[in-house]
């Protein structure tokens, strides 16, 4: 089978991309190596900036729906200290341009915008071949094939479209995150929840250790505890052992208050560890005829607010081009690919820049940036 326009992952990214197509008038197929939609939990809260991740909502025609997903009061930021002292608090006065949504309710209106059968589930790519003029084959886990005129790696961080332009594979940035949440917080665990507050709560010491939750629909608490190990640390830790593993990771944060470390020892759910990975700052490659690349797959970096809204706009904006130029996809991907290389660079340079031990005003600036993870 031969198709127009494929996409390999079914993200924030690949289904932005899918839908500005549609809006175009542009056919596209999309295949996910998850079973189904719901074949796990999405992540947690974004927020979508009117500067990029608004404009693609906008592209894709998708504001209303947009706006019905937003968590009010939820773009209030909170930093605190080990002791659980207030450093910055800033309320939600509802005039912030980065409004706050689940993850998983952003790709849920992204999908029901699509026609019947454009997401292709089950569909795990092991392999693509070049295979001249342009096209490309796309080998699937259970042996299935699809032949393809413009293939578009939207797979995130171990894309298996990216080799196809770059030989850049990602590396550990020596940081990771273990993940934790609380449920019914205001009722079972009300002075976690009083500390957090209503939105993003950031507790740290500079260049070592740091708490970030953030308050999600019906009075749960997401956490991500971050800890600079290196990767056999974590090896070391049995997370099938959800006791063990919460125990050890607390005790890296001995003396803290224990309204804090309880996001921690009181987690509801198994922890989940997720390890950092970068691609280097400027990722980029020489024009490959046939094929590109959108978000993770692009210019993975550390979590830093920026990373689905990035996505999202390469999505739009790739469709855009394809749009504007129907006959000639070498073009498309020139025009897209000019613009989506600096960007992301200045993302990253931005990222880069953020010093060891940052005044406090960089840091209350940094992490009110990094409430997204891949």
């Amino acid at each position: 089978m031969t198709t127009d326009v494929t996409i390999i992952g079914a993200g924030l990214g690949g289904l932005t991309l899918a839908r500005v197509l549609h809006v175009n008038g542009i056919p596209a197929t999309v295949y996910e190596a998850e079973p189904s939609p719901t074949a796990r939990a999405q992540g947690g809260m974004l927020d979508i900036h009117d500067y990029n991740g608004q404009l693609a909502v906008q592209a894709a025609g998708l504001m209303d729906e947009f706006r019905g997903i937003v968590l009010e009061g939820r773009q209030a930021t909170r930093v605190l200290d080990r002791d659980g002292n207030v450093l910055f608090d800033e309320p939600d006065d509802g005039t912030g341009g980065r409004p706050e949504v689940q993850r998983g309710d952003l790709r849920q209106i992204l999908l029901d915008s699509l026609p019947d059968g454009t997401v292709r589930w089950g569909h795990k790519v092991s392999g693509v071949r070049r295979l001249g003029e342009g096209r490309h084959e796309v080998t699937f886990g259970d042996g299935g094939t699809v032949v393809t005129t413009l293939l578009v790696g939207a797979d995130g961080a171990w894309s298996r479209v990216r080799p196809s332009v770059s030989d850049d594979v990602p590396e550990y940035t020596g940081t990771a995150f273990v993940e934790t949440y609380l449920f019914d917080a205001d009722t079972r665990h009300p002075a976690v929840a009083k500390a957090v507050g209503a939105g993003s709560t950031f507790a740290l010491e500079p260049g070592k250790r740091q708490i970030a939750a953030h308050r999600e629909k019906g009075g749960t608490l997401h956490a991500y505890v971050m800890l600079t190990k290196p990767q056999d640390w974590f090896a070391d830790m049995d997370f099938t052992d959800s006791s063990a593993a919460l125990a050890r990771v607390a005790k890296e944060f001995d003396g803290w208050a224990p309204e804090l470390t309880a996001l921690i020892t009181d987690s509801d759910t198994a922890p989940v560890l997720r390890p950092l990975y970068t691609l280097p700052v400027g990722h980029r490659w020489d024009p490959v005829p046939g094929v590109t690349l959108v978000g993770d797959a692009a210019h993975l970096m550390p979590p830093n607010g920026e990373g689905a809204n990035l996505a999202m706009l390469d999505g739009a904006e790739l469709a855009q081009a394809l749009a504007a130029h129907p006959d000639d996809s070498s073009a498309a991907l020139a025009e897209y690919e000019r613009a989506m290389f600096p960007r992301s660079t200045a993302v990253g340079e931005a990222e880069a820049e953020v010093p060891d031990n940052p005044a406090l005003e960089e840091v209350i600036n940094f992490f009110s940036r990094a409430q997204e993870t891949s």
